[in-house]
């Protein structure tokens, strides 16, 4: 069983979690242009690394809260615990994210545009 470190509550068994899977997945907004097949990518396929991971985790039975974790797949060793809406800070999460294959798909790329457009919107 993993310890995962809450940062709200401090260290607590895995049993209290609940993984919500991959970590920075763009959501691609409603007007966004993308074809069905970029769609479908967003929404089905996941990737199942063996190695340095970055998941969403929510502390089900505890404060309730979203946190992203960056963990090795292959140890279970939990490398960095980092708030939801940031990137990880140590060098080989952000490497992970970097080189995602996610980082460069017409869904992330609409997304962006669709949250930079609504930005400029509120000014």
């Amino acid at each position: 069983m993993l310890i995962i470190p809450c940062p709200h509550c401090g260290p607590r068994d895995e049993i209290e979690f609940a993984c919500g899977g991959e970590a920075h997945i763009a959501r691609p907004l409603v007007e966004n242009k993308i074809s069905d097949a970029e769609f479908a990518n967003y929404l089905f396929i996941r990737d199942n690394t063996k190695g340095l991971f970055l998941e969403r985790w929510h502390h089900s039975a505890g404060c309730r809260k979203w946190f992203n974790l960056a963990r090795d797949t292959f140890t279970h060793e939990i490398i960095e615990v980092y708030p939801m809406g940031s990137l990880p800070k140590k060098a080989s999460a952000r490497t992970s994210y970097s080189s995602s294959w996610r980082r460069g798909t017409l869904a992330e790329k609409a997304a962006k545009t669709g949250k930079h457009s609504q930005t400029e919107g509120r000014k």
